[in-house]
């Protein structure tokens, strides 16, 4: 009995290893699951719903295999998969939570988000997060052609590559203070949320009360998975597939 959580995979159609090892674990991995969440950033950029490449197919695909095993499947959208919508949802079964959602795990409370509305230093990116989050921009872009759509991201990643390079690591990583109000609110001793990628398992007391902050890792070099049970939980890693 396990739940399982990724994020920050950053699938494209030019990170094949990434993507076979995601296939990998989908296929072997996930479908023995109680359930599967994606935190944020499965997609280095999904360009939209309406996306009907070999690539976008694929993933597509997997999901829906999974979702057709009887494996309940979440998705919370992040940074770079914000336009990852309903028509996604429909096609592949899964489940679209909000920007933090409350869970049960085998009977212990957890809030689960992305994590990057929680670097409250980064102030540049998070006027660019409420700029694309605004429902009339991404109704626009969804209605354009996928050629022009295809510009747009470019730009807009290599201005994310461009502003990453100028930031102290320290701004984008998360607020201590914000983690904790985030916690109080939702009334949960235990997050879980990947964007950082700084997988480690955080614990610290508030009010007497120890909680921990679990965060999930990239799969830029190695899967990562935090496997969930009843009675504990691990942050692991998964080669790549070899050729």
């Amino acid at each position: 009995m396990t739940t399982l959580f990724i994020s920050d995979l950053h699938l494209s159609p030019t990170t094949p290893d990434i993507n076979a090892c995601f296939i990998k674990f989908m296929r072997e991995e996930a479908v023995h699951a109680d359930a599967l969440y994606v935190l944020g950033d499965l997609f280095e950029f999904w360009i939209g719903d309406d996306d009907t490449s070999d690539f976008a197919k694929q993933i597509r695909a997997e999901f829906k295999r999974l979702t057709d095993a009887g494996v309940p499947t979440f998705f919370t959208q992040g940074n770079r998969d914000f336009l990852v919508g309903k028509r996604f949802a429909k096609q592949t079964g899964v489940t679209l939570l909000g920007d933090e959602t409350v869970i049960d795990i085998y009977g212990r409370k957890a809030v689960v988000l992305h994590g990057d509305t929680l670097c409250t230093q980064d102030v540049s990116y998070l006027k660019y997060r409420e700029k694309v989050h605004q429902p009339w921009l991404q109704w626009i872009f969804n209605r354009i052609p996928m050629f022009i759509k295809k510009k747009i991201v470019s730009k807009v990643q290599s201005d994310i590559k461009d502003d990453k390079q100028t930031k102290s690591l320290d701004i984008m990583d998360v607020t201590q203070s914000e983690v904790e109000k985030v916690m109080k609110q939702h009334n949960v001793d235990l997050m879980i949320h990947g964007h950082t990628h700084r997988p480690k398992v955080h614990t610290f007391e508030v009010s007497g009360v120890t909680n921990t902050r679990i965060v999930l890792g990239d799969w830029y070099t190695q899967g990562s998975v935090l496997t969930y049970t009843e009675d504990k939980y691990d942050l692991q890693s998964r080669p790549f597939v070899a050729d």
